[in-house]
């Protein structure tokens, strides 16, 4: 089928949510993509920091297609060696107790939501806010919306559930004013991607820990982007010494496979009975087998420390960048393999040099209309990187 077929054919069909760019993506190597006409990408976007460990990597696919050989799905009703290794490993990388297996990112923050409610229901029925920041991003349900602060994201849904506060990211004393013992839990990405990829400053999760702690509260971080080895660490949170009661995961857990977590303390497990929560899909032997091959290579100290050489050195040329073309770009943000270049020109939309970049051979996305966000595969090397940034300089010296 040809190209100009496949648009009409999903324009015809599909629900018009989402703006799609004008190439129908075949198949991938590496860290790079293949449309139908066979043009080559370099992908620094990896399904919206999915793919992990690339495409077409071949441990995964061996694991997947040995997996559905076997069987793809039998029910929660059962036990499944993929899903009790994988909570196992989960259970040992992020210092936390038990783990839930879900669908996606929006539905591990929906199950830490929910049993954040019922574990502060045991103190007091009053103890029902949560806290979560602007510009956040956790999801597209109802509750997970909310839990937004993004109010554009919201319109035109209400009445929205009920109970969600705001503060800025990075105010610790903004917090410290909004916080109280009816809190029930504060919800915090570590580095907000979604938002502009925006990293706490020094201290500031150490201060929200102990807030969350004087009035009781629970301290849930939103890892589905930063987590899986993105900044340099398995779990952002890692990266500036702060546990928190509660962590959920999705993205690039399984590499591409539909998967969501979330690891709670066994205190807070107890607040489940069975009943309380469930899934038909999560965790099925397909994605828990995918996950475990992720599991089994992101927490490796040379590959994390791989992760972190080329996310300094990719910072690097970007600043190189910014220091070339000042009057386009601004500030660089994050760490490891999560970046954000600020543009500063608003004569130069982020979605035109995306677009250009993109008739070069090279995918990038622009988040808040203003800001390049940086999401590759974690094995990308440094010359992939010099790759992109010429392909940049040559976008941004037009």
């Amino acid at each position: 089928m040809t190209e100009e077929k496949i648009f009409e054919r999903d324009e015809k069909n599909y629900l018009p949510v989402f703006k799609r760019y004008r190439i129908v993506l075949e198949r991938g190597e590496g860290v790079y993509l293949y449309d139908v006409n066979g043009k080559k990408y370099l992908d620094f976007l990896a399904g919206i920091a999915v793919n992990v460990l690339g495409h077409n990597y071949q441990p995964l696919v061996k694991a997947i297609s040995e997996q559905a050989a076997k069987v793809i799905h039998v029910s929660n009703l059962y036990y499944t060696q993929p899903q009790a290794d994988a909570a196992a490993k989960l259970v040992a990388l992020s210092g936390l107790d038990r783990v839930f297996f879900a669908n996606s990112g929006a539905e591990a923050n929906e199950g830490a939501l929910k049993i954040a409610r019922k574990f502060a229901k045991k103190f007091s029925a009053d103890k029902t806010q949560i806290i979560t920041a602007w510009n956040s991003f956790h999801g597209r349900t109802l509750a997970t919306l909310t839990a937004t602060g993004q109010p554009h994201y919201q319109e035109g849904l209400e009445p929205l559930p009920a109970g969600f506060e705001y503060v800025h990211f990075n105010d610790a004393a903004e917090l410290a004013e909004k916080i109280s013992d009816k809190t029930c839990a504060v919800m915090l990405e570590p580095i907000q991607g979604e938002g502009g990829v925006y990293p706490p400053k020094d201290e500031y999760l150490k201060k929200v820990r102990a807030l969350c702690d004087k009035h009781g509260a629970l301290l849930i971080f939103d890892e589905i982007q930063s987590g899986i080895g993105r900044s340099g660490k398995f779990f952002a949170y890692q990266k500036y010494g702060v546990k928190p009661d509660i962590v959920t995961l999705a993205k690039g857990l399984a590499g591409g496979v539909p998967i969501g977590a979330f690891c709670v303390t066994e205190e807070v497990a107890q607040a489940f009975k069975p009943g309380d929560h469930g899934t038909t899909f999560g965790g099925n032997p397909l994605a828990c087998a995918a996950a475990n091959v992720v599991l089994d290579t992101v927490p490796d100290e040379k590959f994390l420390a791989h992760v972190e050489e080329v996310g300094k050195y990719f910072k690097s040329r970007l600043i190189d960048l910014q220091k070339k073309y000042p009057a386009q770009i601004g500030e660089i943000r994050g760490e490891g393999l999560i970046l954000g270049a600020q543009l500063t020109n608003p004569k130069r939309s982020g979605v035109e040099i995306v677009n250009e970049c993109m008739k070069r051979g090279a995918i990038i996305n622009c988040t808040v209309g203003t800001v390049l966000r940086f999401i590759p595969p974690l094995i990308i090397t440094e010359a992939h990187v010099d790759e992109l940034i010429k392909i940049l300089d040559g976008v941004l010296g037009e």
